[in-house]
Parts: structure tokens; sequence; C-alpha cells
């Protein structure tokens, strides 16, 4: 089979916008890696699955093989690297809680992960919490809440439909237990931004707390604990810009210092002593180490804390206007093809970070996204984002469809109950959503030029 002609061998080092409100691309790993094409050919391969994990900055790459010499154990150690190292990881404390302008008495626990942190802060929550969850939430905050009597909010369909939909479901609980709102930042599906300071004002009035999943947000703009008056935020490393392992809770230290600590073991404890009678008396810590029990990630947790210095060198105020002309030159490609329908709850005029989602009429999903990286070069994600009771609603199917967070078992042009996503942010070149935009209208309108089968449950390249 024959390459498509002046598309799919454009490299990305094709000339940036020239647009003078636009700053370049932040530099990140792998943005020279080259990929083979089914059709003969390489080309710069196109990563546009940020919303899933974002390339690592160049800067905390250097940041971190710059400290990896001198690494030593943390906490645990009178020799000179330990000690550094220490300085090291508690400073990292320090720069993520201005990175997130917490209050003074705000703990920064480290976690793995934003699924970690919401497990965690579900561990924490007292006996008899009934907590509050829009259906439209990502798994890692639909799902920690299994002790809890909880709440699904149907999805709104209007920032103040959110509000709306909140306010009437607090007034109806006891008031006089414990209450938790668990809501997302920037939708993982549409990138819409939600009203958080207004949810948190609702939360607030009728006596719940508020926890914020920033990592879509935090990426992308500023997230200020205090201006948001939010008890709680959680994110992960690997969204912001640094390697895989690493997440944060940071908030209000009552329910943290008040639980049983989430894994129990050296570090989490100050005391332990034999009793008389052959048992064991702890004490823990009162601090965030109360929840950061074994040999931290420092390595991690370092370069979070060089993510959140080079996002705030570089100014959200630049990054925040270069992603939109990003996220303009998509939204206008794609309304351009009649047979694409971007996914929304809140509308096309509503504000967004870098993450877009769609169907494609006549295509499976799978075999979209799968000819978009086999012909072009161009990674995406295609799925339910595992989010599936989001993507149910804005596709209009049946909740009890199936469906999986990856691929779906349908053939090639069969259709299936998935979308196709699209994201971006700092470190994207022009050139790659340009690429994107163009690789869509052919697809559409010449159809795949090579063939592909069901393999595993993933649509892939028929090299038979």
């Amino acid at each position: 089979m024959s390459a498509r002609p002046n598309t799919a061998t454009v490299e990305s080092a094709a000339v940036e916008s020239a647009d003078p409100c636009c700053a370049a691309p932040l530099p990140v790993l792998g943005r020279d890696v080259t990929v083979p094409l089914v059709t003969g050919g390489e080309v710069t391969y196109a990563a546009l699955d940020y919303a899933a994990s974002a390339p690592a900055l160049q800067r905390v790459w250097d940041d971190v093989a710059a400290y990896a010499p001198y690494y030593g154990s943390v906490h645990r150690g009178a020799g000179y690297l330990s000690q550094l190292s220490t300085d090291l990881f508690e400073n990292s404390r320090v720069t993520v809680a201005e990175f997130l302008d917490c209050r003074p008495d705000d703990q920064v626990v480290f976690t793995r992960s934003t699924t970690d942190s919401l497990n965690l802060l579900a561990a924490t929550i007292p006996a008899g919490c009934q907590v509050f969850v829009f259906e439209t939430e990502h798994h890692a905050s639909l799902l920690p809440w299994r002790d809890a009597r909880v709440t699904y909010l149907n999805a709104p369909r209007t920032p103040e439909q959110a509000v709306e939909t909140l306010e009437r479901a607090l007034a109806d609980r006891d008031p006089y237990g414990p209450a938790l709102v668990c809501v997302t930042g920037a939708s993982n599906v549409t990138g819409e931004l939600w009203p958080v300071k207004e949810l948190a004002a609702a939360a607030h009035a009728h006596g719940a707390r508020i926890v914020l999943d920033a990592a879509q947000l935090a990426p992308h703009h500023p997230v200020s604990v205090r201006e948001l008056d939010v008890d709680w935020v959680a994110f992960s490393g690997h969204k912001l810009y640094a390697p895989f392992g690493s997440g944060v809770l940071a908030g209000r230290a009552d329910w943290l210092q008040d639980s049983e600590p989430y894994l129990a073991g050296g570090g989490a404890s100050r005391k332990v002593a034999r009793r008389a009678d052959g048992g064991v008396d702890v004490e823990w810590h009162t601090t965030a180490a109360r929840h950061e029990a074994g040999s931290p990630n420092v390595i991690g947790v370092y370069s979070i804390a060089s993510a959140c210095k080079a996002l705030t060198e570089a100014s959200f105020d630049s990054l925040v206007a270069r992603e939109r002309h990003l996220i303009a030159t998509v939204r206008e490609g794609l309304a351009e093809v009649p047979e694409v329908r971007v996914l929304s709850l809140f509308g096309d005029d509503a504000p967004r970070v870098g993450v877009i989602s769609f169907v494609v009429d006549g295509w499976n999903s799978s075999h979209f996204a799968a000819a978009l990286s086999a012909e072009y070069g161009i990674g995406v994600r295609d799925g339910l984002f595992c989010a599936h009771p989001l993507v149910r609603t804005l596709l209009g199917s049946d909740p009890q469809d199936p469906g999986e967070c990856g691929a779906p078992e349908a053939a090639p042009g069969e259709r299936s109950l998935n979308a196709i996503r699209v994201s971006f942010g700092a470190g994207t070149p022009d050139e790659h959503v340009e690429r994107f935009v163009r690789a869509v209208k052919e697809l559409v309108r010449d159809g795949a030029l090579w063939k592909y089968r069901t393999e595993d449950g993933r649509c892939v390249p028929d090299r038979g």
C-alpha cells in the first residue's frame, strides 16, 4: 500500500505558529522520537495523550539526573547523603505547598498517584460520613468511597446546574453527620472546567467539606487552595510533566491526624514499645509522615517539586494563552468535519483545558485511533477513559451497555461504545495538532490506507 502524499511524512520540525501571543512549547522528553509508519518511512511522534500521562519536562529530568548521584535514605541516616536527601524531600513538600497556595496549617502528603491520594482520604473520613460525587468523575474519585454512604449525582449540563444539584442534595442530607463532596477541576473526558469555587461555597454552606481532583487541572491552570477554598486537593506527578509513581494529597490536617495511618510501618510511627502482656503500643506521627510509611519515593517527590517550579517560572498566563491557541486549532478543525461529534457537557463556549473527546460517524473509535497512530504517527486515546458513566451519558447509551477503559471488542467498521480523546499541553508543538487535524480530515474523506484487525481487544494494523 502506498503512503498518502504530503501528510504522514511531515516532521515535527515544521515552522511553529508565528502568533506573537503564544510562547514556545516547553522542552519535554521524547520530542524528537521517530516512529515507523505502516505506509513506509518514519515520522516524529506526535504525543497527543497528555490526559493519560504527559511527557516529562526536560528540566525535571535534568534536575533528577543532577540529584541521582547524591541519592540517600530519607529520615533514616546520619550520613551526608541521607541528610541531603532528607532536606531535598522536605523542601519539596514546601515547594508543593507554595505551588498549591496552601494554608499555614495544611499538610502535604506524598502518595503514589491521584488514585492513591483519594483512597488515602477515603480511609480517613469519619464514621458515618456521607460522600457526594457526580457521575462525571474519573474512577479515581468515583470509586474510593466504599466504606461511606455515597450519593451519586447526575451529570449537570451547565456549571450553574452543577451547583444547584449539589445544593439540593446537601439540603436533603442528615445535617448533623460529617459530609464530603468530591469534584474534578477539569474533566478528563471533555476538558471542561468545573465551578470549583462555587461548589466549595455550597459545600461549606451546608456543613460539608470538599476535595478537588486536580489531576487534569494542575498541569494546565494555577490551583490555589485558599482562593478556591477547598479542603483538600489531589493530583499526580505523571500528568504534571514528572515521571510515574508519585502524587500529592494536600489540605486540612484534622481528619488525617485523627485516623489510623494509611499504611502501618516505619516512618509513620514515633514510638513503639512492648507491653507487659506481650503486645505492642504505638505512638503515630501527627505530621504528614503519619501516612507516608516505608521508604519514600524521593526521586518522584523531587520530580514533582521540580515540575511545580518549572511551571511557575514559565508563567501560567503564558501557558494558558498558548494552550487556548492549540484548543482553538483543534476545535475549529474538527468543526469543519460534519462526521465528527465533539463530546461536551457545558457547551461549546465552556472554558476548558487541552482535552477533547469525539466520535466519528461510520468509524469504530479503536479503528480510528489505530489509523492515526499507524499511518500518521499520532498517539491519542480511545475507550471510556476510566470515566464510564460520563462517557456513556455523553454518547447517549444505555448505562448497562458494555465497555472498557481500553479498546472495545468491536471489529474495524463496527460501532463501539467508545470515543477518541486528543489531549495536549505545555510541551505540544503547533505541528502536532495541525497534523492531527489534517489526519482526521483525510481519514474521514479517504478512509484508512491500511487494513486493520482486532487483536486482544485492540484494533491493530494487519501485517499478514
